[in-house]
């Protein structure tokens, strides 16, 4: 799996409650193990979490090489796999990202701090919309159709990592200052 173990633990997680004290059935209480953690260690994860997602996106670009690679006939279940996959890893760390967003809006009171997560968040929302658009359009059935948008689209995604690392810096520097 693509997401780390160091990822899953720092996740939500479920702490039972105290179903003797109130009498009720055992409920649980969501715990953020970031709450109490200094703006630094929310910053250092939400770079983290950017390496998890590179390396998400290197094994979509796996998937879709050994894909292109695999026929015909085209191994679709395995690349699928790989989509569920990525899929699942990009959706835990945006779950996290947003998570530190309103922490930072909310009880931190940093809104340009969560102004730079929420623009990083929007960034990569694009730029995973673009290399699937570009993937789609790199499949056999559709290649050759449109060289001119398929180079704007690569455009569009390195203008976008750039746009992503200007955020990153940008957040690191505010953070310090924040402190």
């Amino acid at each position: 799996m693509i997401i780390t173990e160091a990822a899953a633990e720092s996740a939500v997680s479920a702490v039972p409650g105290d179903a003797e004290a109130t009498g009720a059935p055992e409920r649980e209480q969501l715990v953020w193990p970031w709450k109490d953690a200094a703006i630094r260690a929310l910053v250092q994860r939400i770079h983290q979490l950017q390496a998890e997602r590179a390396q998400a996106f290197r094994r979509l670009e796996e998937g879709h090489r050994q894909y292109l690679s695999s026929g015909p006939p085209y191994d679709f279940p395995r690349y699928r796999s790989t989509v569920h996959e990525v899929t699942q890893a990009f959706a835990a760390a945006s779950r996290e990202v947003l998570a530190v967003e309103a922490e930072l809006a909310g009880p931190r009171a940093q809104p340009l701090l969560a102004s730079h997560v929420r623009r990083l968040q929007q960034l990569e929302e694009t730029r995973l919309a673009t290399v699937a658009l570009l993937q789609l359009m790199g499949t056999p059935e559709l290649t050759g159709q449109d060289n001119l948008q398929m180079h704007q689209l690569k455009m569009k995604v390195i203008k976008t990592m750039e746009a992503i690392s200007e955020v990153l810096q940008d957040l690191r520097f505010d953070a310090e200052s924040a402190e």
